[in-house]
């Protein structure tokens, strides 16, 4: 892995240059931190204009605890012409790693409008083939220890006692599955949890609409997809307060923030299922952030900081 950031420089830089003499750029835009953001700033240094990168959770959460990555990161931070970070928490982990004030912003993700749309919850249920009468929770993501599932089905097994007609439905796939199946199991709640496997990112509005409530337990995230798609077919969200999540929930009235244990989560989709939701003000508050508008923000950074960085090396091609 320390080795990721210097191979892609050097195995892309021939057909970066070739590009580059065909229609000169006015800046990189690399999205990753380590390895694509390191890759992208020493590119950028060869060509002779600015980079733009864009940290998206892991690459700041996590890689800098790697001893051997944490200098590449620093330095991509310092000699980046402008940082983006998608949400706050990451991008003040960035300032504390070398990255500039000035040059630094937070854009959080936005949602598909179009895409995710609230459905007639009786419908959608039919569609699935979900129980009418049931209490629904949905979780949507890959099937690996830091989505916290395996805090997730001990949760379930413990409201079954009070909410009989309770059903966890799991969307995603992965090689924690076994370990996730056998848990239910011992939980004896495997008729109450259903893992759908992974779908198609055009049939989430059918699960998140069928879905009184939908839960995200993960240790880490930046700022995830699956928030403001709950939120765009009206279902509130339970998720664990960490990085972006508090960005996104950021009242009562959309969610409920938790912390990444059983008895928290506990307590947090038992608040969820019991409180009524306006669902309508849920998917108007989501469909406020679309993909145009951060679209929008994005390209202002990126004009300001390739008018800041012409500014201070004139030679470079900026417009």
């Amino acid at each position: 892995m320390p080795f990721h950031g210097l191979s892609m420089f050097a195995g892309s830089l021939g057909t970066i240059r070739l590009l580059h003499e065909k229609m000169k750029f006015d800046c990189i835009d690399a999205h990753y931190i380590y390895p694509d953001g390191f890759a992208a700033v020493r590119l950028g240094r060869s060509l002779g204009i600015p980079v733009i990168v864009s940290a998206r959770g892991t690459d700041i959460s996590l890689f800098p605890s790697f001893r051997l990555i944490r200098p590449m990161i620093q330095w991509t931070l310092r000699n980046a012409a402008g940082v983006v970070g998608v949400c706050e928490a990451l991008r003040q982990s960035m300032l504390g790693l070398g990255a500039s004030v000035e040059n630094t912003r937070a854009i959080g993700n936005g949602v598909d409008v179009e895409r995710f749309v609230p459905m007639e919850r009786d419908e959608a249920r039919r569609k699935l083939g979900i129980p009418l009468d049931a209490e629904v929770v949905v979780a949507v993501g890959n099937l690996v220890p830091l989505k916290g599932y395996q805090f997730l089905i001990p949760v379930i097994a413990r409201l079954s006692a009070q909410r009989p007609k309770i059903k966890l439905y799991i969307i995603g796939e992965g090689y924690f599955r076994t370990r996730l199946e056998a848990l239910a199991q011992q939980e004896k709640v495997q008729d109450r949890v259903v893992f759908a496997g992974r779908k198609p990112n055009e049939e989430l509005k059918y699960w998140y609409s069928a879905a009184d409530v939908s839960c995200l337990a993960s240790s880490r995230e930046g700022w995830a997809n699956v928030l403001l798609e709950s939120l765009a077919c009206g279902t509130p969200v339970v998720a664990t307060r960490v990085w972006g999540a508090p960005e996104v929930i950021t009242s009562p009235e959309l969610g409920v923030l938790v912390d990444q244990t059983v008895d928290s989560i506990l307590a947090g989709l038992e608040t969820a299922l019991g409180k009524p939701w306006d669902r309508e003000a849920l998917a108007r508050y989501a469909g406020s952030r679309t993909w145009d508008v951060v679209a929008g923000e994005v390209e202002n950074f990126l004009k300001l900081q390739i008018r800041s960085e012409s500014k201070q090396r004139p030679e470079a091609n900026a417009v």
